[in-house]
């Protein structure tokens, strides 16, 4: 059973936060505070807005707060997640980028230690697919069939270096197809 938040401003402020901490992946965070601690969707709920979120354009964090805020509270409560995600951490890179673009020239280590910031993003992007592997249980394609998808779009994008739209598009589409002859199936002859 899900939560729900008390107003707009909990949904901003909730945002803010989550955006505040993601240093190269918000969507593990997402997860931890969304389904775990605030209880505002299940695990299954948070696994099917990250679907549509990732298909649309634009970041895939920002529709997942769009969509969630709007589940809530309509366009007051999607402007207001959308406003937490997007607002603070704009200052905050506008300051950084200022600070940057002035110790940079001095300070060498400053562009190894970002770099370095990749690995640490990259592993917080696997962990919260490993969390999110429960939920494909409950999808209609099932866990093991989800787990083939996600093996040929990493397998596509990762390892072939198709273009993202290109796999979204031509995958995706094989993948939705399938889920719905599935359901069809499961429901038998009308």
């Amino acid at each position: 059973m899900s939560e729900r938040p008390a107003s707009p401003w909990a949904l901003f402020v909730a945002f803010s936060l989550l955006a505040l901490q993601g240093f190269g992946g918000v969507i593990a965070i997402a997860q931890r505070v969304i389904v775990e601690q605030r209880r505002w969707l299940t695990k299954t709920e948070f696994l099917e807005l990250l679907a549509a979120g990732q298909v649309l354009p634009g970041p895939n964090v920002v529709n997942l707060s769009l969509m969630i805020g709007d589940r809530f509270f309509g366009w007051r409560g999607a402007l207001a997640a959308m406003g937490g995600m997007i607002l603070p951490p704009m200052a905050v890179v506008l300051a950084a980028t200022v600070l940057y673009g002035r110790l940079a020239p001095d300070l060498p280590a400053l562009a190894g230690a970002l770099r370095g910031m990749g690995a640490v993003s990259a592993g917080m992007i696997l962990a919260t697919g490993l969390k999110l592997m429960g939920g494909l249980a409950k999808q209609p394609l099932g866990r093991r069939i989800g787990l083939v998808y996600a093996g040929l779009t990493a397998l596509a994008v990762g390892a072939l270096r198709w273009p993202m739209a290109a796999v979204v598009l031509g995958l995706g589409s094989v993948a939705v197809l399938h889920a719905a002859w599935v359901i069809r199936r499961a429901e038998g002859p009308r």
